[in-house]
């Protein structure tokens, strides 16, 4: 079967190269602070009814939100559309078999990937109905909370609790469900181990011979540690290396660090990448409670000494980043010109 690429890619190549896009901040964080119970999270209380079986409790399962709370999760993607993200997520960081185990809801795998993406189009569309500007959702694929480099059991390092053939099955349902629900990219996010990242590029592959699309992949890393490299050991360099094959829209680091930290990993990929760069880093480091002090200016105000540096291609925000801050960022980078390719150069 011959493959046609997305309709959204030359319109999204051409507003790259005359700015920096945007993307949204933490669905988490604004998750939080809706302050929901159980009986919200299975749709029991108000809102819609969880239709798959399960005796688990389900507070936490931010991704079953989608189909017991959509017009939350709707609200949500609206107000970072509207504060000017060009891209934005789907609630589906955990929306893969090996994820969802943990809640007992495997089987709502698809539901969760197909809605997501049309909840999140209905929200862009909303925003697009009010100021003409397009669009985009971004498909999330997250690590799952299994590692294929590493052993869990430090007394048995040979140990794997994830194959890479159970990876690549799960993140193929889940990319499947993401294109068919209207995903514009798929974004494989929050990569602590290369490997994990090479089974969804593989299925995302795949889904798209399945359904004879093929969507822009966007890919970003995490780096975990003081020593400047991922889990599984690799400096932003390397990183880049293992995944290039893929031709990513973009590469760039999310999670893990604040814009401070991140900036030299950023700088280094800068420096390497022949595709676009992105960067979305928590709004700094959590305090002794787990939550992110660093307001909308500050965090705005990093990320724009990133811009005028020319590393950045697109920008957003991770944990602890609300709409404000991604207004604030949009706002921040605005004069700066995109990064631009050494083959843009060239020409």
């Amino acid at each position: 079967m011959s493959l046609h690429d997305h309709h959204c890619v030359n319109a999204l190549n051409a507003t790259a190269r005359e700015r920096i896009l945007i993307m949204d901040g933490a669905m988490g964080t604004m998750i939080q602070g809706l302050g929901l119970g159980e009986d919200d999270y299975t749709g029991h209380g108000t809102g819609t009814p969880c239709t798959h079986a399960t005796d688990l409790p389900q507070k936490g399962n931010n991704d079953l939100l989608t189909l017991t709370q959509p017009q939350a999760i709707e609200q949500i993607h609206y107000d970072f559309a509207i504060a000017g993200a060009d891209i934005v997520e789907t609630n589906t960081f955990s929306s893969t078999a090996i994820a969802q185990a943990d809640y007992g809801l495997e089987a709502a795998v698809h539901d969760l990937n197909v809605e997501a993406a049309r909840v999140a189009r209905r929200a862009l569309d909303r925003a697009t109905a009010q100021d003409g500007k397009p669009r985009y959702v971004a498909g999330a694929v997250g690590p799952t909370n299994r590692t294929a480099s590493l052993s869990p059991d430090v007394s048995d390092p040979g140990y794997r609790a994830v194959t890479f053939d159970g990876l690549r099955l799960a993140y193929r349902d889940q990319i499947r469900g993401l294109i068919i629900g209207g995903a514009d990219l798929i974004l494989i996010e929050t990569i602590f181990d290369t490997l994990n990242a090479k089974a969804a590029i593989f299925a995302a592959i795949e889904a798209f011979q399945a359904q004879g699309i093929r969507l822009p992949i966007m890919i970003s890393g995490t780096i975990t540690d003081a020593s400047g490299r991922t889990l599984s050991g690799q400096t932003p360099t390397a990183f880049w290396h293992s995944v290039a094959h893929a031709r990513p829209f973009s590469v760039g680091l999310n999670c893990a660090l604040g814009a401070g930290a991140m900036r030299p990993h950023m700088a280094e990929l800068a420096g390497v990448v022949d595709t676009l760069t992105c960067a979305y880093p928590n709004a700094g480091l959590p305090n002794a409670f787990g939550q992110y002090d660093e307001g909308p200016e500050e965090t705005a105000a990093q990320l724009a000494g990133f811009a005028q540096e020319g590393l950045l291609n697109v920008v957003g925000g991770c944990c602890g980043t609300t709409p404000e801050h991604i207004r604030a960022i949009a706002e921040a980078v605005a004069p700066f010109a995109p990064r631009q390719l050494e083959k843009e150069q060239a020409a």
